[in-house]
């Protein structure tokens, strides 16, 4: 998920009573232009800030059931209000109290519509009505926000209130927990209510806000007093009684002063850890005990156990083999399992001239894309191997790691390649145990859009438990491995497994107490 993004968009029609069917209340008027706020996405607290990204301490727990489906949606809070009634605080304040990850900042100002060039020219002379339900991209907003919602992985628009169009590029937001989308018309659409969990309005006196406003388009926009009065009085006070003000009947809470109102806000962030702590899933117990004493689905793939493949296992499965040697025979075993993995994309025959001047039908790959995906940090080593086999692949991360006070796998980062829908996608892992950070890995490549069946999952080592989960949860991916081990133990360890592949690998040290799920690499 995107540690911020920002986003805008800009638009109204005017009048158009049929195209406000769906909006509660009824209206007739409209507003004015407002200091745009941005969408963002926040997570704290971090563990590491570079000049690039930034990883979390408290990763997002799952928000899918064993069967791989999504079985909590995240938790949306609807802010209403007048404009600079303060909005945008209480929706901070909200964020700093509640201290979970994963929360979204969603603006309305985002989805403007664009204008026309007549309109732009109206924007210019300050006759331009933005505070109008037409002003806004209401199909886009519920669209995205539903998204959202569901777990999916979505672009926002971002406007340029200089031009009053949208930027070339859009911002993408993932994984959100709790959701807080704030806009002056938050509760003027009959879809979108149905989507806010929590309603809340900010309460402002009049005279409060238009100070605001005052010191705002003064200072910052360099307009004149007279002209910011004019617009107030001409677009903004009307929207507000006929479009805003009404819709404080379906608020759940009222907040009266906004941001300093921390009785008001301290009651809206226990109600919403209630509601957490309620949707709440335990997926790991859940594979323990599913799907286990059946045949090997279809769907498995295991390397030939050749004389050649068995000897390499014997080596890095034996305790005593150096690092060194460890390395060099696990890199043998993952070109080996990469070439078998591109087996499985689709072909196409392909006709070439040969230098002696006959034709010969071959194969080429009848896709978009290759994608390679590795599941930090064990996975990262099976890159290499990748790239030496696939010219110009794309390679995206995904860090998973295990809570230790509920044992569940969360997820902490993730940086994917962009319009990866389109592509077929390797997601690597080096040992699969349970399966629920494979599990978790699927679940969020299908968030943004991922076909199932274009994904491949490739690893060194597999138990049986793992392979099942994952099969029986997504029966269209493919799982391809160079062997399968029976058992796991009570820690999560595959038996007789290979040990720790990322410390053995990277030469760090395991704890006594070692388990997969309690070290970098998650070999669940």
């Amino acid at each position: 998920m995107d540690s911020e993004a920002k986003t805008s968009s800009v638009s109204n029609s005017g009048g158009g009573e049929g195209s406000l069917d769906r909006l509660l209340p009824s209206v007739s008027t409209g507003l004015s232009p407002r200091k745009r706020t941005t969408s963002q996405c926040k997570s704290e607290p971090p563990l590491l800030r570079t000049s690039k990204r930034t990883i979390y301490t408290a990763g997002r727990p799952p928000w899918y059931n064993e069967h791989g489906t999504q079985s909590k949606e995240a938790f949306v809070i609807g802010l209403c209000g007048g404009s600079a009634s303060g909005k945008t605080t209480v929706a901070r304040k909200i964020i700093e109290a509640l201290d979970v990850p994963w929360v979204v900042l969603l603006s309305m100002d985002s989805f403007y519509k664009v204008l026309s060039p007549e309109q732009q020219a109206m924007a210019a002379s300050n006759d331009y009505n933005f505070d109008h339900p037409d002003a806004f991209d209401f199909d886009l907003l519920t669209h995205t926000l539903r998204k959202l919602k569901q777990g999916k992985s979505v672009k926002i628009p971002v406007y340029d209130f200089t031009t009053h169009g949208r930027q070339k590029d859009w911002k993408t937001v993932y994984g959100a927990s709790v959701i807080i989308f704030e806009g002056i018309m938050s509760f003027a659409d009959k879809e979108l209510l149905q989507l806010l969990d929590m309603k809340i309005f900010v309460d402002t006196d009049s005279d409060i806000r238009l100070v605001r406003r005052l010191r705002r388009d003064i200072t910052e926009r360099g307009r004149d007093i007279e002209g910011v009065i004019k617009q107030y009085n001409k677009f903004v006070k009307p929207a507000f009684e006929q479009y805003i003000e009404p819709t404080m009947r379906l608020a759940d809470i009222v907040v009266p002063r906004g941001g300093g109102n921390m009785v008001a806000i301290d009651l809206i962030v226990q109600h919403v850890h209630s509601q957490l702590e309620e949707r709440e899933l335990s997926v790991r117990a859940a594979l323990a005990s599913a799907h286990q004493a059946q045949p090997l689905p279809q769907t498995l793939s295991v390397l030939e156990s050749t004389p050649q493949v068995r000897g390499m296992h014997t080596i890095i499965r034996n305790k005593e083999t150096s690092r060194d040697e460890f390395i060099f025979y696990s890199k043998r075993l993952m070109r080996l399992l990469i070439e078998r993995a591109l087996s499985f994309l689709p072909s196409q025959v392909h006709i070439v001239q040969t230098p002696q001047g006959e034709d010969y039908e071959g194969k080429t790959f009848h896709g978009k894309r290759i994608t390679g995906v590795s599941i930090l940090r064990a996975g990262e080593t099976m890159e290499p191997a990748l790239r030496a086999v696939c010219k110009d692949v794309r390679i995206g991360k995904i860090l998973i790691q295990t809570n230790q006070d509920t044992g569940e796998p969360e997820l902490h980062y993730l940086r994917l390649p962009k319009d990866i829908s389109e592509d077929h996608v390797i997601l690597m892992d080096c040992t699969v145990s349970t399966g629920a950070a494979a599990m978790m890995a699927v679940r969020v490549l299908l968030d943004h859009d991922v076909q199932e069946d274009k994904i491949l999952l490739v690893s060194l080592l597999m138990a049986e438990m793992g392979v099942h989960s994952v099969a029986y949860a997504f029966p269209q991916v493919k799982i391809i491995t160079t062997a399968v081990d029976k058992k796991v133990n009570d820690l999560f360890h595959i038996i007789p497994g290979i040990g720790n592949f990322g410390d053995r690998y990277f030469g760090t040290d395991a704890p006594p107490d070692w388990s997969d799920e309690d070290m970098d690499e998650p070999s669940y």
